[in-house]
């Protein structure tokens, strides 16, 4: 969705003051609730969630994830809620209001949303695909007699190395035309290409009109997911092994909690999940009211999205089961790897199930539900931030605020097209490697200093306490101060000490790929030093008094520059809005 302007007024001394219309509020509170369930629940639900336990020993990485929900998951959700429902901003001016030194955290979010909305995209063109090609008779992954097929295509569900079997060659073949490696391009997917243009204008209609239309798509996109997710249930564990994948899922291999790649992952999948570091949810409840209560809002979203996983868990895993008696061969020797989880072993499923059509189809109209409203509260983050900065410029430029995001969408459909090229499939993986799981570490280790350290946690209590009435509990506090920021440096180094260089399948990307995969990661980190070094620019005084400064809350926005020099001033508005001295009341 396009979130509206800026509720503040940017200064120069060549323009003098502008103000802004006052920032609009969701219409219902439940719109913010429904839109940040939309937002947390997503496709990584459906994939990543199982993918990982599937390859973390099954029931045995539920122990780390829920421990992680409630230690980390759910504290720094209510952290972000928090801040951004305080200073009513986007995350470039929340985290330059808390902490000055670190306003490139919040830059570094805008980049890695942006960054992640480019290729997101790319799996909900897939699904559209993938839902195009349901309305036929025939599933066209059911059988080996198509153009695309191999002399290896098998009919038959299978495990050999030598052989594939139809569904992945619809999707390797068909759909991606894979190349063999990255150096080799191929040409553009036409079809893909038009699938994503289609994507886009689904998400332009969905948020061009700001939070009041979001709010109304929200009650779709993020209820009826779950009428599907049932249905396929239902279904599912009627099949026969469906109780071997259920077992599996449910049964943990406690030897796997030794490793400490289960434990990172489990983090890294709160993180990506709830969307910790993003900046989305904290965008939207920029726009909350200032009263809201945002405990129930932090409880609600995080433990319907761990809920939602495991719940997608049980689907898939009653599959792996069905798919394990169809091969003969026990679920934990299947062929499972990322996307192909989504787009090769449950598609395989369908195709022998009754009434394979309609459960393809509703299969990947829950996949396009999910992925929607995950992609544009991505796509919100560059427009407030945007408007949140430049209104006027912007404004001035394209008329209409619809004109801009128009412009916002179009940037990323040109940025998406490497990825709907037979190359493509290795563009996403290495992209989302060196984002999904390189970046947001690094991003969510430098928020948490921000508020957390520098802010404090004194001070955060103290606004929740003056927007809700009541000081978070002492388990919020000690999260805050301490347990977060210590797992999360642990989990970092760890996370540095174990990397492995992306791959995709058994294909390991030559060092050149490696490198623009990195150039990616520091496309969004580089932020970070950057908007360091330039708060110490702009601030007045010696190198000891502007780093004094750069710590403390609200500095920048005391600071009247020198010619070309920013000067922001918060300008109260009808809606409640904390000025300088409801912060300073806290230092």
């Amino acid at each position: 969705m396009e979130l509206g302007p800026k509720q503040a007024a940017v200064m120069s001394k060549e323009e003098g003051m502008d103000q802004q219309p006052s920032r609009p509020t969701w219409s219902r509170q439940i719109e913010f609730t429904l839109a940040g369930i939309g937002c947390a629940v997503g496709l990584g639900n459906v994939w990543r969630f199982p993918y990982l336990c599937y390859r973390s020993g099954g029931g045995a990485f539920l122990v780390p994830y829920l421990l992680m929900l409630v230690v980390l998951g759910i504290p720094l959700l209510y952290m972000e809620l928090s801040v951004g429902q305080y200073t009513r901003r986007g995350p470039v001016h929340a985290l330059a209001t808390v902490c000055p030194l670190l306003k490139g955290v919040g830059m570094a979010s805008v980049a890695i949303s942006f960054i992640m909305c480019t290729y997101y995209n790319i799996v909900i063109t897939w699904a559209l695909y993938y839902l195009f090609n349901s309305f036929q008779s025939l599933l066209p992954w059911q059988s080996c007699n198509n153009t695309w097929n191999t002399p290896n295509c098998t009919d038959h569900a299978t495990n050999s190395s030598y052989s594939s079997t139809a569904s992945q060659e619809f999707f390797k073949y068909r759909m991606l035309g894979q190349t063999s490696g990255v150096e080799e391009t191929g040409t553009l997917q036409w079809e893909l290409f038009l699938i994503l243009i289609l994507a886009w204008i689904l998400i332009y209609l969905c948020i061009f009109k700001g939070v009041k239309s979001t709010g109304k798509v929200v009650y779709f996109t993020a209820l009826f997911p779950y009428v599907i997710l049932i249905a396929l249930l239902i279904n599912n564990v009627q099949l026969p092994g469906a109780s071997d994948g259920i077992d599996f899922f449910i049964v943990p291999e406690w030897d796997k909690l030794r490793s400490v790649d289960v434990w990172v992952n489990a983090a890294a999948q709160i993180f990506n999940s709830i969307g910790i570091g993003f900046g989305s949810l904290l965008a939207m409840s920029s726009y909350n009211s200032f009263n809201n209560n945002i405990l129930k809002d932090t409880l609600f979203i995080s433990i319907t999205n761990s809920l939602t996983s495991i719940l997608a868990g049980f689907v898939i895993f009653s599959a792996f089961g069905y798919m394990s008696h169809l091969q003969g061969i026990p679920v934990s020797q299947l062929a499972v790897d990322g996307p192909g989880l989504v787009f090769i072993v449950y598609p395989q499923a369908f195709a022998s199930m009754p009434v394979s059509q309609l459960w393809a189809f509703l299969f990947f109209f829950m996949l396009l539900c999910l992925g929607l409203d995950s992609e544009f509260a991505m796509v919100e983050v560059m427009v407030t931030s945007l408007l949140d900065e430049f209104y006027q410029h912007l404004i001035r430029i394209f008329k209409r605020k619809e004109l801009f995001v128009l412009a916002v969408c179009c940037v990323s459909l040109l940025l998406g097209i490497p990825c709907v090229m037979q190359v493509g499939i290795y563009v996403f993986q290495l992209m989302d490697h060196y984002t999904a799981i390189v970046s947001i570490m690094f991003l969510a280790f430098f928020e948490i200093l921000a508020i957390c350290w520098s802010y404090g946690v004194k001070r955060l209590s103290s606004n929740v306490k003056e927007m809700t009435g009541k000081k978070p509990n002492i388990f919020f506090r000690l999260c805050w101060l301490i347990v977060d920021p210590v797992l999360i440096t642990v989990i970092l180094i760890f996370s540095i000490i174990q990397f492995k260089p992306a791959r995709y399948g058994d294909y390991v990307f030559p060092p050149w790929a490696q490198g623009v995969g990195w150039v990616i990661a520091l496309a969004s980190i580089i932020w970070i030093p950057l908007g360091a070094i330039h708060t110490l620019w702009v601030l007045p005084g010696s190198l000891m008094k502007k780093l004094k400064l750069s710590i403390k809350p609200y500095a920048l926005n005391d600071t009247k520059g020198g010619a070309g020099e920013p000067s922001v001033s918060v300008i109260s508005s009808s809606i409640k809005l904390p000025e300088k001295s409801q912060f300073e009341t806290h230092f």
